[in-house]
């Protein structure tokens, strides 16, 4: 008897020993019935059958051993992850299940063949291969639902933590504005302020970040615009922000043309507190801004330590960051890391681009390339 029939003709025990094993597998949700811990195992296992009768070239065996094979949407492995996922199931329970109705399978054939049944070794090759390729399938679909709405919730954090937010700003300027003050209050409103600034800026890198995601990526707008004193008022804010940093900007040549300038503030933001947050403590960060070309360029150097060489290929990855000691030292300013993957984002929607310079003798310096 072929594999195939096999599996069809024994298909009620496999089953059953797949209910009887995903019943152990112990979750925060409630326990589920034996119908949904069978969900999709009957599909999957005729899936199975149907693929080892089908014929199959060296070639096409080659490729699906190696992963390559033909994709498909809407099987019932990408289902059976979805289901397990809602059911509060972990991406390795999930995997044990494959793993399981492997060795169910496999110790339901050893049997058959012991007893005197006829076997082919092939047979058992392919078997393997589309087991693999489900467990693929629904390894694939669950990470991709975990990711998704992983983003969405960071949109939603964002999005509804802008009002609290706009709020306390809000009373902050209003304190600053007041006379008689006094002068111990106006010290603590202008950290309030300088805080929450900050804050809200972590918030809309969220709300930029989930935008990249879930579309075609962060919007640029351009209008003719003079990049000099939108670059002046961010170096006086982060002066505002890091009282403690000396920070040293220049001008030179014209920086008009077709930019985006609230975007490109977002930029130099980011770069600017980058420098500062992991750059030497107490140590200069100089901003200068070349006009002088067909392209405006933007700069910031700071000194202290480099970032590692086998790090600077990954540096605008959203979920890495360069340095921990920024973060020690800088507390509450420190970032999520989403910084450079925005102002990266952002550089690119202008088709410009961002060099990183770094070692330990001459410092970090950021390089914005910017067409006009």
């Amino acid at each position: 008897m072929r594999l195939s029939a096999f599996i069809l003709a024994n298909i009620e025990p496999i089953v059953q020993e797949w209910e009887n094993f995903a019943r152990t597998l112990s979750t925060a949700a409630p326990p589920l019935n034996a119908e949904t811990l069978r969900d999709h195992a009957e599909l999957m296992l005729r899936t199975i059958a149907t693929d080892l009768d089908t014929e199959q070239s060296q070639r096409q065996q080659r490729d699906k051993s190696r992963g390559h094979g033909p994709l498909q949407e809407g099987t019932a492995a990408q289902s059976h992850a979805i289901t397990r996922l809602v059911a509060g199931f972990t991406i390795d329970q999930v995997a044990a299940e494959f793993r399981s109705l492997r060795a169910s399978v496999v110790s339901h054939w050893m049997a058959h063949i012991q007893a005197g049944g006829a076997f082919d070794v092939q047979d058992l090759i392919r078997f393997n291969e589309a087991i693999d390729q489900a467990l693929a399938e629904s390894i694939g679909s669950y990470t991709t639902a975990v990711q998704a709405s992983r983003t969405i919730f960071l949109g939603i954090l964002g999005h509804d933590l802008r009002a609290p937010l706009s709020a306390i700003l809000l009373g902050a300027d209003v304190l600053l504005r007041t006379d008689d003050l006094g002068a111990r209050a106006t010290k603590i409103a202008s950290k309030i302020y300088a805080s929450v600034k900050r804050a809200s800026q972590i918030v809309g890198d969220l709300l930029d970040f989930t935008r990249s995601q879930l579309g075609p990526g962060i919007p640029v707008t351009r209008t003719h615009v003079d990049l000099a004193p939108v670059c002046t008022r961010i170096v006086d804010e982060a002066r505002t922000i890091y009282p403690e940093a000396t920070i040293v900007f220049s001008v030179t040549g014209s920086a008009y043309g077709l930019f985006d300038g609230p975007r490109l503030e977002q930029v130099f933001s980011n770069l600017i507190g980058n420098a500062v947050q992991h750059g030497e403590h107490r140590s200069q960060v100089t901003v200068h801004i070349d006009g002088g070309g067909d392209e405006v360029m933007f700069s910031v150097h700071n000194t202290g330590q480099p970032i590692p060489a086998e790090v600077l290929p990954l540096i605008f990855n959203p979920m890495g960051r360069y340095s921990t000691h920024g973060a020690v030292e800088q507390g509450p300013h420190a970032s999520l890391g989403l910084g450079l993957f925005i102002a990266a984002q952002i550089v690119g929607g202008h088709e410009g681009r961002i060099d990183v310079y770094s070692d330990a003798e001459s410092g970090t310096r950021f390089l914005v390339h910017l067409p006009r």
